[in-house]
């Protein structure tokens, strides 16, 4: 039941990448498609990932949140949606936020 955190391929993940993973899953325009491209990872690995991660109270906020939603799955999105991030966020460099002010 207790799986180690590791990707696809078997490398395990570091928890300065799980915090990503969590961070992009938690994302609206994030489709899970952006999380496999960057850490090879499928939807199912997120779903139980987060589950790992998360409070149980947590995780089925988040689940209700993503379930069926367009813009986590790239099959689902308008073909006028070609970003994975919100053209509003700050950007990202090396998997940090830029300092917010």
């Amino acid at each position: 039941m207790n799986q180690p955190a590791t990707n696809s391929e078997s490398k395990p993940l570091s928890p300065v990448e799980i915090d990503r993973i969590v961070e992009m899953a938690w994302e609206d325009r994030t489709p899970f498609e952006a999380i496999r491209f960057q850490f090879g990872l499928n939807e199912t690995e997120v779903i139980w990932l987060m589950k790992r991660e998360m409070t149980l109270k947590n995780w089925k906020k988040w689940r209700a949140r993503v379930q069926g939603r367009a813009t986590k799955h790239q099959a689902k999105r308008s073909d006028d949606v070609s970003r994975f991030r919100c053209s509003r966020q700050r950007s990202i460099s090396g998997n940090r936020i830029s300092k917010r002010g």
